[in-house]
């Protein structure tokens, strides 16, 4: 719903803030295959992770130790969340 709300007003940024933290996998994969469609389409997108793995869906990487800049990572071939998505198992629905 938060994702939602901020893409309202047609925003030139998204902040989110460990987005995917206490998802499932299945949902955390939507999430950031949601990010990357926002971002092809123009949208900047800062997702703050301290999961490497979620991180390597990015173009581009910012590590910070101590509130410094320690690395300044372009990725050529982020993990494209699409093609997993695929991959997994569909969710199965819950009986009533």
């Amino acid at each position: 719903m938060a994702i939602a709300r901020a893409l309202i007003n047609e925003p030139a940024l998204v902040l989110a803030d460990e987005p995917t933290g206490n998802l499932d996998s299945r949902t955390s994969v939507e999430i950031l295959a949601l990010f990357q469609e926002l971002n092809r389409s123009g949208i900047t997108i800062v997702l703050v992770t301290h999961e490497a793995d979620i991180a390597r869906y990015a173009g581009r990487i910012l590590s910070f130790r101590d509130g410094r800049l320690v690395k300044d990572e372009l990725i050529a071939e982020p993990r494209e969340a699409r093609a997993l998505l695929a991959q997994l198992p569909a969710e199965e629905e819950e009986e009533a």
